[in-house]
C-alpha cells in the first residue's frame, strides 16, 4: 500500500509512534497526517462545521488523490484538546469511525488509543 490516512491529535509525542505502527500494518510507505488538538471530539460531537469540513477536505485528497484505503482515528493519554478519560475518548474515537464510514463506505476504516506508556492499543472497531 502506498498511502494511508491517519486524523490525530496535534501531540509531537504520538505522531512517530502513529506513523510506525501504520507503516507497520499495512506496509505503507506515506503517512497522510492529519492533526487537530483532538480531533477524536471534534469528529464525534459534530460540534464546529467548519472545522469538520477541513478535516474531510484532506481526507478527501488522502483518498482520491493519493489512494489512501484506510483511515486511522487515535486519541492518546494527556491530551490538551479532548481532556477527558480514556474511556470517553474510546467512546468519541468509536463515534469518529461512524461517521467516517457514514462517508468513505469503502474504505477501511480503524481507530485506537495512545496510553501513558506512548504506545499503541488495541483497535478500536464500530
Amino acid at each position: 500500500m502506498e498511502f494511508v490516512t491517519s486524523i490525530h491529535c496535534i501531540d509531537g509525542r504520538i505522531q512517530e509512534k502513529i506513523n510506525k505502527y501504520l507503516k507497520e500494518k499495512y506496509n505503507a510507505k506515506h503517512v497522510d497526517s492529519i492533526t487537530e488538538p483532538g480531533p477524536c471530539y471534534t469528529l464525534a460531537a459534530h460540534n464546529d462545521e467548519a472545522l469538520i469540513a477541513s478535516i474531510l477536505r484532506k481526507v478527501d485528497i488522502s483518498v482520491y488523490t493519493h489512494g489512501s484505503k484506510v483511515i486511522a482515528v487515535s486519541g492518546h493519554y494527556d491530551c490538551a484538546g479532548n481532556p477527558v478519560s480514556k474511556e470517553e475518548q474510546e467512546e468519541h474515537i468509536k463515534s469518529s469511525l461512524e461517521f467516517l464510514k457514514s462517508i468513505y463506505k469503502d474504505i477501511e476504516i480503524i481507530g485506537f488509543y495512545i496510553n501513558d506508556d506512548w504506545e499503541v492499543e488495541e483497535e478500536l472497531t464500530i
